[in-house]
């Protein structure tokens, strides 16, 4: 039987190229100059870490960050922006985390989803990701359509197909 993989995966050495386009960038800025910035990536955890010296380089930092994963094919629905917290002195430190898989609530959301459609088709999780079988494989694409037109706040990759 026909099948596909739903997941979110982030490709580690795409999202660290588009860091250090990001921190070039960012060093090479007017508005940046002389300021105490720094960005790191850690890819065993999949968190960026950006400290700064007020809101207002932190906002366009991120939005560099953003603009350079979309010039890399990343999808920034992947970020996870957490708190800005206080570090030491006048900076702020920021801890974005870069999910992936599918975590329960949504793929239950997309197997609801997926059999409200009345396709003839089967959907299961499988620990961070969704399986899906048919008989016929115009079955398994109209699922794709169906799911690239849903908003899931996760960027969506369809893998495997069989």
């Amino acid at each position: 039987m026909p099948s596909f993989d739903i997941v979110n995966k982030v490709d580690a050495q795409l999202l660290d190229n588009a860091i250090n386009v990001a921190r070039k960038e960012i060093t090479n800025r007017f508005d940046f100059n002389g300021s105490k910035t720094e960005i790191t990536l850690d890819k065993k955890a999949m968190i960026i870490n950006v400290l700064t010296e007020n809101d207002m380089r932190m906002d366009s930092i991120i939005d560099v960050i953003r603009s350079r994963m979309i010039k890399q094919h990343l999808n920034p629905l992947c970020l996870d922006f957490g708190k800005e917290q206080v570090a030491s002195g006048f900076m702020i430190r920021k801890d974005i985390k870069v999910r992936e898989g599918i975590d329960k609530d949504v793929a239950r959301t997309i197997i609801k989803d997926i059999k409200d459609s009345k396709l003839k088709v089967q959907a299961q999780m499988m620990d961070d990701q969704v399986r899906v079988t048919a008989k016929k494989i115009d079955d398994l694409q109209a699922v794709i359509s169906l799911m690239r037109q849903g908003s899931y706040e996760l960027p969506l990759q369809f893998v495997n197909m069989k």
